[in-house]
């Protein structure tokens, strides 16, 4: 990873990161709405040193979590969509199982992707009446039939969940912008992307995965040591599969008050959540809007850029990092990539801001 080039102190202080990521940092192996890969360097800057467990509250894509290093920090990844919690289950315990069923789908077009869809909703395909056959089997049965036959039952669950993980992991392939809603309309070959689904695997191995909301994760695991980072829905944002609305804006800040842990968020940079997040250190971040240049077709010389914050409830001065530098220092000859400014100094009466 290249050096940062740190200036200034205080509010209104200037960061500049330069964000080359290391060889051994994973690409998460499908695209999301608001993923954080582009943010990773800043976040990790920011983050606290030494905590011990990393909760991944709107867990997404788990960017952050794969550009880590794997040590001997506890790893818990959350997310309220069963679709994809169950996609990163598959992931990680039936990978085999997740690559070959995906190779056996369909291939790409727009009515594949309404059929998987549907099968996403539960309009069809469903596997319900294996519940049924498993509550049958321990009545009308006794050992060792019993047994092998609730296993058989078992495998066959499986499969339907490696199933409705391929089919997930393929609208969200074809899908615009991997939002999962509407068809991208451009031919993809999944094939190039399933060696991602190997190397995931193997990094989630010792990650817990859950599947609760918000409001249940945060008590869960809101202890000394936790690091509990929040990506939630952006404010006035509607490209989400699950709804959040204006009493999960305001319940969310209500739980971050709360953390007795070290907690950071991430959101996008409007009035209200600076507004709503006074009083906690805040930094905003300015970076390039991808797929709005990718997607542009006027006045393509025109950078379009993106406005996001970063929202702690501890004072970063007091973690610092490795490798600082003034701007005086910097060697390096290329444009920075990232840039963050401190516009709110936390700790400014509120105590429940300190950890």
């Amino acid at each position: 990873m290249k050096k940062a080039a740190l200036s200034g102190n205080g509010e209104g202080g200037l960061f500049l990161f330069l964000g080359e990521e290391g060889a051994s940092i994973l690409k998460p192996f499908i695209p999301w709405v608001g993923g954080k890969t582009a943010l990773r360097p800043i976040l990790y800057r920011l983050f606290p040193n030494g905590y011990t467990r990393l909760v991944e509250v709107f867990g997404g894509a788990a960017a952050v979590t794969f550009g880590r290093e794997p040590d001997r920090c506890e790893e818990v990844y959350n997310d309220y969509n069963s679709n994809l919690v169950n996609l990163f289950w598959c992931v990680r315990n039936r990978p085999l199982a997740l690559i070959r069923e995906i190779g056996f789908l369909p291939l790409n077009s727009r009515q594949e992707f309404e059929v998987l869809r549907k099968f996403l909703r539960e309009e069809e395909f469903t596997d319900d009446y294996l519940k049924e056959e498993m509550e049958l089997c321990k009545r009308c049965f006794e050992p060792p039939e019993r047994e092998e036959l609730l296993e058989l039952l078992t495998e066959k669950t499986e499969l339907g969940d490696v199933r409705k993980a391929a089919a997930f992991y393929k609208v969200i392939r074809y899908s615009y912008a991997g939002s999962g809603t509407s068809y991208g309309g451009k031919p993809i070959d999944i094939r190039r992307g399933l060696h991602l689904i190997w190397s995931c695997s193997r990094r989630l191995q010792n990650v817990v995965i859950e599947n609760l909301s918000y409001e249940a994760i945060v008590p869960k695991y809101d202890a000394p040591g936790t690091l509990l980072y929040f990506d939630p829905p952006y404010y006035q944002a509607e490209c989400y599969e699950v709804a959040f609305g204006m009493r999960d804006h305001y319940r969310l800040r209500e739980l971050f008050g709360e953390c007795g842990c070290y907690a950071v968020l991430s959101y996008n940079d409007h009035p209200f959540i600076r507004e709503l997040y006074k009083g906690f250190w805040i930094f905003s971040v300015t970076r390039q809007n991808t797929m709005a240049n990718r997607y542009a077709s006027k006045h393509p010389e025109k950078k379009n850029e993106y406005g996001e914050l970063i929202i702690l409830n501890y004072d970063p001065r007091d973690h610092p990092k490795d490798r600082q530098m003034t701007l005086f220092d910097q060697t390096d000859k290329e444009q920075p990539e990232y840039e963050y400014t401190l516009i709110c100094e936390g700790g400014k009466g509120d105590e429940k801001n300190e950890v």
